[in-house]
């Protein structure tokens, strides 16, 4: 029996590869690779989705956060509170940029707990930066809420959440900034690395473009100290081909999601994510929480089915957060999770038959 990965990103490119190569082909024949009109017109596309007035094309989504904290003032002495089970790229980030990430513990949605966030907050902090985790959005009413309240600046981390909408708007929208991850793996992905943010404030947006760009708002003024961190003309090509089928794929996963949640919603030890009437989750992952989950996870593998856990370790249990003063038991809800969490594969081109296999191991796994 053939084994089931937990992505598959050639048979996603299989069947859009003559269009990429033509969007490749037509950059190669105009011979303009950096900032060229393609980054132009998928900063526009891309803003158009999310909502925003601007969109700003980098290298990644990790410098997509640095250079948002950056135009946004934040660095030494500086507080930024996150949550602590993302992806350790958003707290690196805030590190990066000068300041001290500080977490605030999560909720059942995988997302930071707005309860949390004001017994986090002190004198230094500045930003609020929430993680919309899996796909599915955080509770920006409630966040913006305790950010307005405290003065407070909102960046989001949308790297695993294009498309997805709360009280139906779209992630990047609610922040000053939205920050979003173009990686390989990605709902919408470039073939390298790459990021994105997304603002209204168009002043804002041009700072962003001149620290994308060593500090240069033209070729021979360089206003302050930055880095490289533009997006190639061929990579925003090829995102522009990808945009047009970003809709349908983004609807095949929400519709794994739904058989999934027939298939294993009934099974005693597992608990399915849910979905609440004014959320749009886009499922960048399919996270199960499950009893036992390191033997399910062997399994699975010892029967061909592939599967992920995203993230078995807190942030603020990393080595490098050992001078942040946290430990064991500091975030108990995320703590719990990361012992619990399974990612199941979900991406579009997974056939209804894989699914189902997959289900029914779970299934009797738990003699169901």
């Amino acid at each position: 029996m053939d084994a089931i990965p937990y992505v598959n990103l050639a048979k996603q490119h299989a069947a859009i590869k003559a269009e990429v190569l033509a969007a490749v082909g037509e950059v190669l024949d105009r011979g303009r690779f950096i900032l060229g009109d393609e980054v132009a017109a998928f900063e526009r596309r891309f803003a158009d989705l999310c909502g925003t007035r601007c969109a700003v094309a980098v290298n990644s989504g990790t410098d997509a956060l640095i250079l948002a904290l950056r135009a946004l003032g934040i660095g030494p002495g500086h507080e930024v509170i996150t949550a602590p089970n993302s992806f350790v790229a958003t707290a690196s980030a805030i590190a990066l940029a000068g300041a001290r990430p500080v977490f605030a513990d999560v909720g059942d949605d995988y997302n930071l707990d707005p309860e949390r966030i004001e017994e986090a907050i002190t004198s230094r902090t500045r930003v609020v930066l929430p993680v919309h985790l899996t796909g599915r959005p955080a509770d920006m009413t409630a966040i913006l809420q305790v950010a307005a309240r405290r003065g407070l600046d909102v960046v989001e981390d949308c790297a695993q959440a294009v498309l997805a909408e709360h009280r139906g708007r779209r992630v990047g929208s609610f922040g000053r900034v939205g920050c979003f991850s173009l990686h390989p793996l990605k709902t919408l992905s470039a073939c390298g690395d790459g990021g994105v943010l997304t603002t209204d404030d168009e002043a804002l947006a041009g700072r962003l473009r001149v620290l994308r760009n060593l500090g240069l708002p033209a070729r021979d003024d360089c206003v302050e100290w930055s880095g490289n961190s533009r997006l190639d003309s061929l990579q925003a090509a090829i995102l522009l081909v990808k945009l047009q089928h970003l809709e349908r794929w983004t609807e095949r996963r929400r519709e794994n999601a739904a058989a999934y949640r027939r298939e294993l919603g009934g099974v005693d030890g597992v608990r399915v994510p849910g979905e609440r009437p004014h959320e749009r989750a886009v499922y960048h992952t399919f996270v199960i929480r499950a009893r036992r989950r390191d033997d399910l996870k062997r399994r699975l593998a010892e029967e061909g089915i592939e599967t992920a856990v995203h993230y078995p370790v807190p942030i603020h249990l990393q080595t490098a957060a050992r001078g942040l003063g946290y430990g064991p038991g500091s975030f108990p809800a995320a703590e719990r999770q990361a012992r619990e969490i399974l990612s199941l594969p979900v991406y579009p081109e997974l056939e209804p038959a894989e699914l189902e296999r997959a289900a029914r191991s779970i299934r009797r796994f738990y003699g169901g």
